[in-house]
């Protein structure tokens, strides 16, 4: 199965604040998460307010990840920023117990430069922005 991915994040190398994923027939995950540091003014200004979403901690919003990503047999994650996947990933790991991550499928991964969110009905909001590469990637393999 096909995934998009989309994450907002503190500013470069901040802390995840939301994720959002749409799978090929348009089921999606979209949770945010506690951050502890200081928000960026471009992030407070241009994702908090579109967030749409109480945040969760982070090992709760991992153990919703887990329950949603376990109904596939496989999973080839696209994104069109490489964070994206380096923060999707980070989420696998646990925290609280090094060494030990959730369970999932198979996964493989695409970062893709020909197709971006700029089509998406909300920018900077997770979800809206994994829609919206999911309509990109359907419009340039068509």
């Amino acid at each position: 199965m096909k995934l998009w991915l989309d994450t907002e994040f503190n500013s470069h190398g901040g802390e995840l604040i939301s994720i959002g994923l749409v799978d090929e027939i348009g089921n999606e995950f979209y949770e945010a998460t506690h951050i502890s540091s200081d928000l960026h003014p471009w992030v407070q200004a241009n994702v908090m307010p579109v967030l749409n979403i109480d945040p969760i901690s982070k090992n709760v919003l991992r153990i919703a990840l887990e329950e949603w990503l376990v109904k596939y047999p496989k999973i080839h994650v696209i994104a069109d920023w490489p964070a994206d996947v380096a923060y999707f990933c980070n989420l696998l790991l646990s925290d609280a117990d090094p060494g030990t991550r959730i369970s999932t499928p198979p996964l493989t991964f695409e970062v893709r430069r020909d197709i971006d969110s700029s089509g998406s009905l909300c920018l900077h909001n997770a979800i809206a922005d994994a829609r919206a590469l999911r309509l990109a990637y359907l419009a340039v393999a068509a």
